[in-house]
């Protein structure tokens, strides 16, 4: 009896066993789907300026086959340099289409805007990945590679035919005067549409570029000086009818011209710190007061004033342009809060020392001239210069050999002299011989007049013409 049970049970299992296999229909599951294959229309790009909105490159990939609808799934294309892994890719984003299309500006301007150069032959990379809408499931692709040859387009600002590019104006140390003082005022060429320099700027001034110097024919302005931050950076253009707004505070910056582009930038190098000097001589106004200059912005200052006759020859310094912070005189050439006038003996242009951290203060009256191996001087004979209150300048005229060099000292004295070291027309106290092409560079024989700036907050320049 057992057996006949024990073979019954095994009967009725073979048949639900039977049954279940002979079951056909299966149940759908949500795959995760697969990766696209990327193919690109062509690998190999050299296009004609005359081809820039052409299009140049299409870019199409399958399906993923993902189980939802393919109007909503996601396509991120990334386009690369090679061999950077897409650390800095330009990234696009297409939804429900498989494939895009590119223009030869688009890919070139992908290209510029890693830093590359104009007319090399670039490899690029190119990936797809596919993703649902929220980002979930992300796919990528196979990478291909396309070789662009980039190319110059037409600056957006027509670059100076001279190859040269000047700054002038009221925040620069030559002032308005045209022609302004080289080299210390002109750009260097990096390349056929980019210049860059770095200058003396006085803070809330303004400026101007000049493609030709002593020429005001045309120059490089802005549209609106009035627009915020304009100061640092923004777009110019040729004979635009604004000057160009300085920095608000006075001190060494890099100004970069990119006439491809059309946009300046001025970034800050250097910051120099301020001491106003009110006065008699200029109405007790600090506001307007002319200053003195720290370079190292450490409380020590030094600058050049021209205190004219007449009036009481008294003045104060102040750290701010208004008398909440004003130093007087404390005797024995101290200073101290409380201190009264400072009183100097007669008019004259002075050199002033002043330090707001060790208050003390000093005032030389000084003249200019010039010295050196030209002709009218052989190192032993003063030329000497005349000041021009209008420019805030001295200046003679010399006539040079080939060869000849000079240096600019105060009260016929080696004690107070000022040369250049380094070729970029700043002026240092017992600095090399200005001529000497080994420091700065030669002066070419004939009959110049020489200029000296030294109203410029302890920044000091010159010119020869």
């Amino acid at each position: 009896m057992k057996s006949i049970i024990k073979i019954g049970s095994l009967f009725l299992a073979l048949l639900v066993l039977f049954v279940s296999c002979d079951k056909k229909d299966t149940l759908k599951t949500n795959l995760p789907g697969k990766a696209v294959v990327l193919t690109a229309s062509s690998t190999t790009i050299a296009p004609a300026v005359a081809d820039s909105s052409d299009t140049v490159l299409t870019l199409n990939w399958t399906n993923p086959d993902y189980v939802v609808d393919s109007s909503t799934i996601k396509y991120v294309v990334e386009i690369d340099s090679s061999g950077r892994n897409f650390a800095k890719a330009a990234v696009f984003t297409i939804s429900g289409k498989r494939n895009t299309a590119f223009a030869a500006k688009d890919l070139n301007s992908i290209l510029l805007g890693f830093g590359f150069a104009y007319n090399a032959s670039y490899a690029l990379d190119i990936r797809v990945t596919s993703s649902f809408a929220n980002n979930n499931e992300q796919l990528r692709s196979n990478t291909v590679v396309v070789n662009f040859t980039t190319y110059k387009v037409p600056p957006k600002v027509v670059p100076p035919s001279t190859k040269t590019l000047f700054i002038v104006g009221n925040a620069t140390a030559g002032g308005w005067g045209n022609p302004v003082p080289v080299p210390a005022q002109q750009f260097t060429m990096l390349d056929s549409v980019t210049f860059q320099g770095t200058f003396f700027l006085n803070g809330g001034a303004e400026y101007l570029l000049l493609p030709l110097n002593g020429n005001w024919d045309h120059k490089y302005s802005v549209a609106d000086k009035t627009v915020a931050g304009l100061s640092a950076g923004g777009s110019f253009g040729l004979d635009l009818s604004d000057n160009i707004p300085g920095p608000a505070t006075s001190g060494l910056y890099k100004i970069t011209v990119d006439f491809q582009r059309g946009v300046f930038k001025c970034t800050s190098v250097q910051q120099y710190g301020l001491l106003y000097v009110p006065g008699d001589y200029q109405g007790w106004a600090p506001a307007t007061a002319p200053t003195l200059g720290s370079s190292k912005n450490d409380g020590n200052f030094e600058g050049y004033i021209n205190i004219p006759a007449g009036g009481s020859y008294q003045l104060k310094f102040t750290t701010t342009p208004d008398w909440s912070n004003a130093l007087g005189d404390a005797g024995s050439g101290t200073l101290s809060p409380s201190g009264g006038n400072i009183t100097l003996s007669a008019a004259g242009y002075y050199k002033f020392n002043a330090s707001t951290t060790g208050n003390t203060w000093s005032a030389t009256a000084t003249t200019w001239s010039l010295i050196g191996s030209f002709a009218a001087s052989n190192w032993g004979s003063d030329i000497d210069m005349v000041y021009d209150a209008g420019s805030n300048s001295w200046s003679a005229t010399i006539v040079t050999a080939a060869g000849d060099q000079f240096k600019f000292r105060a009260n016929h004295d080696w004690g107070l002299n000022l040369g250049e070291s380094g070729g970029t027309g700043q002026l240092s106290y017992n600095g090399d011989n200005i001529g000497d092409p080994s420091k700065n560079y030669s002066v070419p024989a004939g009959q110049h007049t020489v200029t000296l700036f030294l109203g410029n907050s302890g920044y000091y320049t010159y010119k020869i013409q």
